[in-house]
């Protein structure tokens, strides 16, 4: 005779490798000033499903308890497959445009920075808050970013800030079709999306970015063109 199946409150949790890893992350991210707050966000994809870190929580103090497992390839719905160990916590609010990355790009991590550099840098370049595009040439850096080289001009797509995280879904893929080769959006006033093919790949392209944005702020500080 066979035993009665297991309960799903009794079912054998998964390798948290990637939830570990991505509180590791948030360390790393805090301390360069992309998560404080409460704000920003990472979500990466392994052999189990898509792992995302809570909303609303302080990101350098994660639990890899609390972070989520979501089924993978089921982009039209969440369907969670191991909650947060605190019941309270709820999914992160950039859940959606996540989504956005993983579907349309087939993108193995997506992280969300609220950057002070990427906000400087979408002011200069669009001043009204409306939808833009950051613009850099000659620069040693954008070798860092798919398909990019030092002479090139890399253009990154700006869009308007909503009052809602969920909001900026429609226009964060409409920005992704316009700008196929590019593997970030900025947000006017907020932050930067920016996905890779794995963690290392998205990490290392916003590490790239974020120095690209910080010197075009301070070229525009001392009245340098940077185009």
């Amino acid at each position: 005779m066979s035993s009665p199946a297991a309960e799903p409150s009794r079912l054998p949790r998964r390798d948290r490798s990637t939830a570990k890893l991505i509180c590791e992350l948030c360390q790393q991210f805090y301390g360069l000033g992309w998560v404080s707050g409460t704000g920003g966000g990472i979500s990466i994809r392994d052999e189990h499903g898509v792992w995302i870190a809570p909303s609303g929580v302080q990101k350098e103090r994660i639990d890899p308890a609390d972070v989520l497992l979501l089924a993978d390839g089921v982009w039209d719905r969440v369907e969670v497959l191991e909650p947060p160990r605190d019941p309270s916590l709820r999914i992160s609010e950039c859940q959606p445009l996540f989504f956005n990355a993983f579907r349309d790009r087939d993108a193995g991590a997506v992280l969300h920075s609220h950057s002070l550099w990427a906000v400087l840098a979408a002011r200069l370049a669009s001043p009204d808050g409306t939808a833009g595009e950051f613009r850099t040439s000659n620069l040693e850096m954008q070798k860092g970013l798919r398909g990019h080289g030092c002479f090139d001009q890399l253009r990154v797509p700006i869009i308007p800030n909503t009052a809602r995280e969920s909001q900026l879904t429609d226009s964060m893929a409409e920005a992704m079709r316009a700008y196929p080769d590019v593997d970030a959006v900025i947000v006017a006033g907020h932050g930067i999306y920016v996905w890779g093919r794995d963690w290392v790949h998205a990490k290392t392209q916003a590490e790239c970015l974020d120095y690209l944005m910080r010197a075009a702020v301070e070229a525009h500080r001392v009245g340098l063109p940077l185009t």
